[in-house]
């Protein structure tokens, strides 16, 4: 082993188990290491600092190894800035260019560390012309010439980290159960809530048709209508039963306060549709009164934003739903700047959709009555997300329940 280079590491690298993670790795990967300085913080609000040497079998094999703990948040020593390169054309990447994780990240350039604007997993780091910012950016917007970052030299990442002093639901990310105490989970959310609001910030519904399905749709209209919830992003289903049930009673042709099959029940949705298309959007429909109810009676009333994203599977659809999925997805970015906390129910293909926008200081918690769910939005990325292992129809009147409980206080 003759190829080594030295990397630095900072912040609660032990309460969070980067320490750890990184040394692992390290060895998993053939490599070896030396600890060279290692400060550990004693009281519970101290940060810890190590500088390691790190020795590969060859060349690639240090590459491969500095690349990995990259992702940990270990950078070089002695890093020089960023390597740029101009793209060749709209939307044809650089290769070796540098894809970003939904981690607070800076990159040197000029000397100087500058942070990484609009952060978002799997984009690319693209560099202003006169060098003085940089932004993450979508594959699909990348234009012919722009400044390209290449590698992880000079790229500096900052993963979410624990401290002693924290309180549990702060670092409850990253794992799934459904044995925790749900009321007390539950009330831990809402108080989530209300600390989201007091710094200024929006929380956001992710929301899927099991929640109309399940009975829940009194409640969510209502943390619309008391200001609980500030943005809704979903799909043509939850809009279409929602409305579908303000309308009809029914949700897939089932009445949900008595749970028995409505006959010809089943076209109750396609009624629905036609009659938000007849007023010409939802919009309309509640201003001439033919939506009086509901979660988009709540957002129209209240000047709540909603973006409906469309899928190949949707009936309709309703004339408010984007089915362009590149036009709904810069939607979407429109309002993840103002977004503090995000709710994620009943709905797996659009809770990873959207969890691929947010960074990790995002607040995420993901509430399914299959856990597989939970689990699949982790893995793809969105590790700071908490798993709640909930029907929506409990969850709802539950978390409503708790928001006014300590309101009262």
């Amino acid at each position: 082993m003759n190829d080594s280079r030295e990397i630095e590491l900072d912040g609660h690298i032990i309460d969070s188990g980067i320490m750890e993670h990184v040394l692992d790795s390290i060895l998993d990967m053939g490599g070896d290491f030396e600890i060279l300085e290692f400060s550990v913080g004693k009281r519970k609000t101290d940060t810890s600092y190590a500088r390691i040497r790190i020795t590969g079998t060859g060349a690639d094999n240090l590459d491969s190894i500095i690349s990995t703990l990259h992702r940990h948040g270990a950078r070089l020593v002695d890093s020089d800035d960023v390597k740029l390169v101009p793209a060749e054309g709209n939307r044809i990447v650089p290769k070796g260019f540098y894809s970003t994780t939904n981690y607070p990240t800076e990159i040197r350039i000029n000397n100087e560390w500058i942070p990484v604007e609009q952060i978002e997993m799997d984009c690319l780091i693209v560099v202003s012309p006169d060098k003085q910012s940089a932004r993450a950016t979508p594959m699909s917007k990348l234009d012919k010439g722009s400044l390209v970052v290449i590698g992880e030299h000079g790229v500096k990442i900052h993963p979410p980290e624990r401290s002693r002093s924290h309180e549990e639901f702060e670092f409850m990310g990253g794992s799934v159960s459904s044995e925790r105490p749900t009321v007390t989970t539950i009330r831990k959310i809402a108080r989530e809530i209300l600390d989201t609001h007091k710094k200024g910030l929006k929380v956001a519904l992710v929301g899927g048709p099991a929640i109309i399905h399940t009975g829940a749709d009194a409640a969510a209209a209502s943390m619309f209508h008391e200001g609980y919830i500030d943005i809704l992003f979903a799909g043509n289903a939850l809009a279409t039963h929602d409305v579908e049930f303000n309308l009809y009673g029914t949700s897939l042709g089932m009445d949900i306060r008595t749970g028995e099959l409505v006959s010809a029940g089943h076209k109750n949705h396609l009624y629905a549709i036609s009659e938000i298309m007849r007023a010409g959007s939802i919009k309309r429909a509640v201003e001439i009164g033919v939506l009086n109810s509901g979660i988009m009676y709540e957002c129209v009333k209240r000047n709540v934003p909603y973006v409906l994203a469309g899928s190949i599977r949707d009936d309709g659809p309703l004339p408010d739903v984007i089915t362009d999925s590149m036009i709904a997805q810069d939607e979407m970015r429109r309002y993840v700047p103002e977004i503090g906390m995000v709710l994620m129910i009943a709905t797996m293909l659009h809770s990873i959709a959207v969890g691929n926008c947010l960074p990790s200081y995002v607040m995420t918690v993901c509430v399914d009555i299959n856990p597989s769910t939970l689990t699949k939005l982790m893995d793809r990325g969105t590790s700071q997300a908490i798993g709640v292992v909930s029907d929506a129809g409990a969850f709802f009147p539950m978390l409503l329940e708790q928001l006014h409980d300590l309101q009262k206080k």
